[in-house]
């Protein structure tokens, strides 16, 4: 499998009857119930795209930001309306609890609206390779064992976002499509940068152990498709940030979409170079 990527860019990338139909699509970290989630961001991807699973792989709902004071928009309502409705029409839900909605962990093994609640799954794909599917803080030793730092962690976040929340609204005044300045800055801090290159190891060695040929994780609010060692590593990213899914094709190929305001960027693990405007970006 190669290491290169092929992005492309399109408006949707519907099909005739206004949808694009997927074998599987990965979501997580929505954050429903802090400002920062991209509610409508997300009610835009799930209406042009349906599947035959779909896996809510955990921080879905932000239990941590609630507790610390009510936050709850009507796009947030439409979000779970709509997930129980495509649970209702067939498409087999799967919801697996995070650190930040981990009371939802109390009811694993249990069915709600159709949506079942594992504390993991594994994903058979079209081709027959399977991929290890969970949220990914049982990898992290900060939430695990400093929880309190977790949290102050989360604080400094949440404030992030509200500055992202106002520099975006500085670039669409002038026309500039959505940026992420937090994104931007986790990237450009060496402490960061390390801590993902050590989590994407760790649970890439998990599913090694599990002998399973991938794994499907989120945690990290950072979308990636690679090869480690071996083992197919995918990241659905977030929709706080980057607004970001995996899907699988129903050929069986594994694609990163980015859900922009303004145009949707495609990575695929398919070999292949920078294309179009994504190019000069």
């Amino acid at each position: 499998m190669s290491d290169s990527f092929q992005v492309t860019l399109s408006e949707h990338d519907t099909e005739n009857d206004g949808f694009r139909r997927y074998r599987a699509i990965w979501i997580s970290d929505t954050h429903l119930g802090t400002r920062g989630c991209k509610a409508d961001f997300l009610l835009d991807f799930l209406r042009c795209n349906e599947s035959d699973y779909l896996y809510l792989v955990g921080d879905i709902i932000d239990g941590w930001s609630l507790r610390r004071s009510w936050y709850w928009a009507q796009t947030h309502n439409d979000v779970i309306q709509k997930l129980l409705r495509k649970a209702r029409k067939g498409t087999r839900v799967f919801y697996l609890p995070g650190n930040h909605d981990e009371f939802a962990r109390e009811y694993v093994d249990a069915m709600f609206g159709g949506i079942a609640v594992r504390e993991d799954v594994v994903h058979t794909m079209a081709d027959g390779r399977r991929l290890l599917v969970l949220h990914g803080d049982q990898f992290d030793g900060v939430v695990r064992y400093a929880r309190w730092l977790a949290i102050l962690g989360d604080k400094a976040y949440q404030f992030a976002l509200v500055l992202n929340h106002w520099f975006n609204r500085f670039r669409r005044y002038f026309g500039y499509p959505y940026w992420s300045l937090s994104a931007y800055l986790k990237q450009k801090v060496k402490n960061a940068v390390q801590f993902i290159d050590d989590f994407e190891s760790v649970v890439a060695k998990e599913a090694a152990m599990r002998g399973v040929e991938g794994v499907v994780c989120g945690h990290i609010h950072k979308a990636e498709l690679k090869e480690l060692d071996g083992i197919i590593y995918c990241n659905d990213g977030d929709w706080v940030e980057s607004c970001t899914a995996l899907v699988e094709t129903m050929e069986g190929e594994l694609e990163i979409l980015h859900w922009g305001d303004v145009q949707h960027t495609l990575v695929s693990l398919n070999s292949g170079s920078l294309q179009g405007p994504a190019a000069a970006a």
